[in-house]
C-alpha cells in the first residue's frame, strides 16, 4: 500500500509538468522568435513601431512557466494564439527607455530606442501585444502586431555569429536558469582574458547566498565576441572606442552608469546560445555598471568592488530587485509615494500587504524606526528608490543599498529564490 502512495504522489507531482510541457510543444518549437522595435517619445508620451522579425536558432527559458505571474516590470509582453486567441506566453521587463522618460533631457526633446521581443517560436500564427504601466500602476495596451508564420520575411541570417565557452553547465536549459556572458571592449589578444573575467563573474555571483545554495539551478555561458579597440566609452574624458556593442559610461548623464543603446547588436551577438538573461562584461577598471529587469546587465572586469557589483546589477536584472538607497535626484519621479513600487524590495506603504507584511514580527511598527544600523530586524526603514522620504526598504542596510554588507535582505533572499524557482521548476 505504501508503495500504492509513493507511486500515486509521484504521478501527482509529474502529471502537471507533462501538461505543460505538451502545452509549450503544441504551440512552440524549440528556438526563438525575436521581434525588434522602435520605442520612442518623451517624458510625456511614448510609441512603438515595427521593426523587424528575425528566428534565432535556441530557446533557452522554460518550457512549464510560460505565463509571467510576477507581474514586475514597466512593460509586459503578451503573445496571443491567433486561432484560439489564448494567451499562449507573457513576460514582464523594464527598459532604458523608461529610465531615459525620466530625466530632464526627455522635457525637451523626443528620441527613439530600438528594442527586442523575444518568445520561444510559434507554430501558427501569433498577436503579439505590449503594455504599459500608467502613472497608477495600470497597464494599458500601446502596441499590437500580428506574425504570420509563414512569412518569408522572418529573418533567418545568422549576423554575428562568434565562437562560445561555456563557463558554468549544470543542465538542461529548459530547466535552469541560463546567462549568456557578453565581452565589450576586449580585442582578440584578451579573449582570454575575458574568460578569466567570466569565471570571476561566476565566483563573485556565487560567492553569495542565496546564488551559491542554489548554484545548480544555473548555466553560464560566452561569446567570444571580440571588439577593434581595447576599452569603453567615456565621453567626460573624450575617450571614444570601436567596440562591438557600444557601451558607454555617463548614460543618462550619470557618471558611473554604464550602458549601451546598440540593442540589436546586443542581442544579435547572445543568439549564439540559449539565454534567459544578457549580461556584459565591460572591459575598463572605471567604476561603474547598470541592470534593467529583463533587458540586460553589464558590469565591469577589474574594479575592487566587482563581485558585489555583479551580484547587485544581476538583481536588478534577473529578479526585479530595485535599488534601495537615496539622492539621485534625476531618478526622482521614478516612485510617486501614492503608487505602490512594483520591486518587490521597496515600498510607499499604499499597499504593503501586497510585500514583506507577512515577514513583520507583529511587535514591530512600522513605518520602523532607524535606531540600530546594523539591526538584522525586518520593518520598514525609510529611504530607498532614491528617495529620503516616502518609498521604505526592509533592512537597515542589504547589498541592494550599499556594498558594505555582504547580505542581501530576507526579503531580497525571498524574490531571488522565487523567480530561480519560476525559471527551473
Amino acid at each position: 500500500m505504501k508503495h500504492q502512495l509513493k507511486l500515486w504522489a509521484c504521478l501527482a507531482l509529474l502529471l502537471p509538468a507533462q501538461l505543460t510541457w505538451a502545452q509549450f510543444n503544441k504551440y512552440f518549437e524549440n528556438k526563438t522568435l525575436r521581434m525588434d522595435y522602435y520605442h520612442c517619445g518623451d517624458s510625456k508620451s511614448e510609441e512603438f513601431y515595427f521593426d523587424e522579425l528575425l528566428e534565432e536558432p535556441y530557446w533557452g527559458g522554460s518550457k512549464t512557466n510560460l505565463i509571467d505571474t510576477m507581474y514586475y516590470g514597466n512593460y509586459y509582453l503578451n503573445v496571443y494564439d491567433v486561432a484560439s486567441n489564448k494567451l499562449i506566453y507573457s513576460r514582464g521587463f523594464s527598459t532604458l527607455f523608461w529610465e531615459w522618460q525620466t530625466t530632464i533631457e526627455a522635457t525637451k526633446t523626443r528620441r527613439g530606442c530600438i528594442e527586442s521581443a523575444v518568445m520561444p517560436y510559434p507554430k501558427q500564427d501569433v498577436r503579439i501585444e505590449i503594455t504599459a504601466r500608467d502613472k497608477k500602476g495600470k497597464f494599458n495596451k500601446k502596441f499590437e502586431y500580428t506574425v504570420d508564420m509563414d512569412s518569408y520575411f522572418i529573418k533567418k541570417d545568422r549576423r554575428s555569429a562568434y565562437p562560445t565557452y561555456e563557463v558554468l553547465y549544470s543542465g538542461d536549459p529548459a530547466k535552469k536558469v541560463d546567462i549568456v556572458l557578453i565581452p565589450d571592449g576586449y580585442t582578440a589578444d584578451e579573449m582570454e582574458q575575458f574568460k578569466i573575467d567570466c569565471q570571476r563573474f561566476v565566483e563573485g555571483l556565487f560567492s553569495f547566498s542565496p546564488y551559491k545554495e542554489r548554484k545548480s539551478a544555473f548555466n553560464v555561458r560566452a561569446v567570444l565576441a571580440p571588439s577593434r579597440e581595447s576599452g569603453v566609452d567615456i565621453p567626460a574624458e573624450n575617450a571614444w572606442k570601436t567596440t562591438v556593442l557600444n557601451t558607454s559610461f555617463y548614460t543618462l548623464d550619470s557618471e558611473r552608469y554604464l550602458m549601451t543603446f546598440d540593442n540589436k547588436s546586443m542581442h544579435d551577438v547572445a543568439a549564439n546560445v540559449p539565454y534567459d538573461y544578457i549580461y556584459i562584461i565591460a572591459n575598463t577598471q572605471k567604476y561603474g555598471g547598470g541592470a534593467i529587469y529583463n533587458h540586460y546587465g553589464i558590469s565591469v572586469s577589474g574594479n575592487i568592488q566587482a563581485a558585489k557589483v555583479y551580484v547587485h546589477e544581476f538583481c536588478h536584472l534577473f529578479a526585479g530587485i530595485g535599488d534601495e538607497y537615496e539622492g539621485d535626484v534625476s531618478y526622482n519621479d521614478m516612485y510617486p509615494t501614492n503608487v505602490e513600487p512594483w520591486e518587490p524590495n521597496i515600498t510607499t506603504l499604499v499597499h504593503f500587504e501586497k510585500k514583506w507584511k507577512d515577514m513583520i514580527d507583529p511587535g514591530t511598527p512600522v513605518p520602523t524606526p532607524l535606531k540600530d544600523p546594523n539591526s538584522k530586524t525586518i520593518g520598514a526603514y525609510e529611504g530607498g528608490g532614491y528617495r529620503t522620504k516616502g518609498v521604505y526598504r526592509a533592512w537597515p542596510d542589504c547589498l541592494m543599498r550599499t556594498l558594505r554588507g555582504d547580505l542581501f535582505c530576507p526579503v531580497c533572499v525571498r524574490a531571488i529564490n522565487r523567480q530561480i524557482d519560476f525559471y527551473t521548476k
